[in-house]
């Protein structure tokens, strides 16, 4: 039986600094879809910046909830069955897929979109005042239904809910994905993580699931400081307002390593102005990483050399679906990975304005909007 068309409350960009919060019409899940209704939703700084990317289109990217109905051609998922959604959405044949690089996959990214398709939900699935409306990186988790491909499905396991674990799909995996995956922290080993934020938690919680020696957490936020020593973090450096050229935060990361720099340095802040800060922060042979997704113009004083530094920026820490969920499951099954502790609040969808105005504040470090 074909299944009809939904309708259900969303939330979307006006592409112009704002959103609104109105109906939406979902169709039924195409060839290799899966429409699935919508439980609850991370809140990121990534959703704060899609308010200006061109609408509408509906928000959010991180999200949790239940198999609502399945296309032709889905046989792993079945109606009802709680889930986990995914913006890596690998197609699994492309090269970047064949590689290993399931994050990077051309198909997702529309490299080529002749030769490999589209991530994209068949045309006209969502709609708004009649028109077909684009989803946040193919998902567009604020709403109380959307139609993704199955790919960016991946079940939950029992116990763990959908409230809980929409988390997971994107601030998790990009912290915890980004020390693993890419860095590939070794244990003893020191690492630097500038901003404790959502982001930075879990790079701060990947740091000590890898056995990492030294974990030290710098933020401007004395709070944010004492929520970091509870995920992990061994040393804490408070970085002054003052400090516009970081040598405060340089000389008091050089005195926690003997003057060496950490193995790997972090940084999670979203500012453009901090974007390679820890290439100074990184010893020699070291490993820089702007996990935050920091973008824009920024002029950068080069006073030192960096010899043999590796700068790089991962996405979404490197994600492989089925290789990642499953063991950030187990670990949180275990106690291992800290998911409710990062939780600051719920808020429903209608008080989405005021969930991101405390987001901005500083007032949370990781919301859940609840959607269904």
């Amino acid at each position: 039986m074909t299944a009809a068309p939904v309708s259900g409350l969303a939330a979307l960009s006006d592409g112009r600094g704002g959103f609104v919060l109105d109906e939406i019409e979902v169709g039924p899940p195409g060839p290799g879809e899966v429409r699935v209704r919508i439980a609850a939703a991370g809140l990121c700084h990534t959703d704060h910046a899609s308010l200006g990317w061109p609408g509408p289109l509906v928000l959010g990217h991180e999200g949790a909830g239940h198999v609502e109905a399945v296309g032709e051609g889905v046989v792993h998922l079945t109606p009802g069955q709680p889930v986990l959604l995914n913006w890596a959405i690998p197609c699994g044949a492309c090269p970047q897929c064949a590689e290993g690089a399931a994050a990077l996959c051309d198909r997702t990214h529309e490299t080529d979109p002749s030769r490999y398709g589209t991530s994209r939900a068949h045309n006209g699935a969502t709609r708004w005042r009649g028109e077909s409306v684009a989803r946040s990186f193919h998902l567009g988790t604020f709403s109380q239904h959307t139609v993704v491909r199955a790919e960016a499905v991946t079940p939950l396991p029992d116990g763990l809910l959908p409230e809980r674990a929409c988390i997971l799909g994107c601030a998790v995996m990009t912290g915890v994905g980004s020390v693993l995956n890419v860095a590939q922290v070794k244990p003893g080993e020191t690492v630097a993580v500038i901003g404790c934020g959502g982001v930075g938690l879990n790079v701060i919680q990947g740091a000590r699931l890898a056995g990492a020696g030294r974990i030290v957490a710098i933020d401007r936020r004395t709070e944010a400081l004492e929520h970091a020593r509870a995920f992990g973090a061994t040393d804490v450096v408070v970085a002054r307002e003052s400090d516009a050229d970081h040598e405060q935060v340089i000389a008091a990361m050089r005195a926690l390593t003997g003057g060496r720099g950490a193995d790997h340095a972090f940084e999670a802040t979203g500012v453009a102005a901090l974007a390679f800060l820890p290439l100074r922060l990184a010893r020699n042979g070291g490993n820089a990483l702007q996990v935050s997704g920091a973008h824009g113009e920024v002029a950068v004083a080069m006073p030192d050399f960096f010899w043999n530094k590796r700068y790089m920026a991962p996405l979404y820490g490197a994600c492989v679906p089925e290789r990642d969920f499953p063991r950030l499951f187990r670990w949180a099954a275990d106690g291992q990975l800290q998911i409710d502790a990062l939780i600051t609040r719920e808020y429903p969808l209608e008080e989405l304005a005021r969930a991101m105005d405390d987001m901005l504040a500083g007032r949370t470090a990781k919301s859940v909007i609840r959607i269904g």
